[in-house]
């Protein structure tokens, strides 16, 4: 699989924002939030906008999974230390059995990152599957 959404830069495109505050031990020795911390704060909103839309992380789980099959993420501007960090999130790219998530990661407005998570679908026994109903809806909507 190859990501193919392009996240917009513009807050407007996107229907969800999580907001998070960076810690200090996210920091590297430069001051500046390591490149690795980027991915657990895309996964936190990830989680609240499944939350959001009435679909909780561990009620998904029952019947399955969804599984990260690929991460594009680009880097504009440094985040730091205890800023309030806004990471606005939106579906993308639906099929029968992937989707992304494209991600915009601004404070106060600027912007700091985009990224793109794709994702399969799992059965409880690790095999893939199609979308949930719910989800494909949620993309139709």
């Amino acid at each position: 699989m190859r990501i193919t959404s392009d996240p917009s830069t513009d807050p407007a495109d996107y229907p969800y924002v999580h907001q998070v505050r960076v810690r200090f031990a996210e920091t590297d020795a430069m001051g500046i939030v390591h490149h690795s911390r980027y991915l657990p704060i895309m996964e936190e909103a990830r989680v609240r906008y499944l939350d959001h839309v009435g679909h909780p992380y561990e009620s998904i789980r029952v019947d399955g999974d969804m599984a990260v099959l690929e991460v594009s993420l680009r880097y504009r501007l440094p985040l730091r230390f205890d800023e309030r960090v806004d990471i606005h999130l939106k579906l993308a790219d639906v099929t029968r059995t992937t989707f992304q998530m494209q991600y915009l990661i601004s404070v106060a407005g600027e912007v700091r990152a985009t990224g793109v998570t794709a994702h399969g679908c799992l059965t409880p026994d690790g095999k893939p599957t199609r979308l949930p109903q719910w989800l494909r809806d949620l993309a139709d909507g």
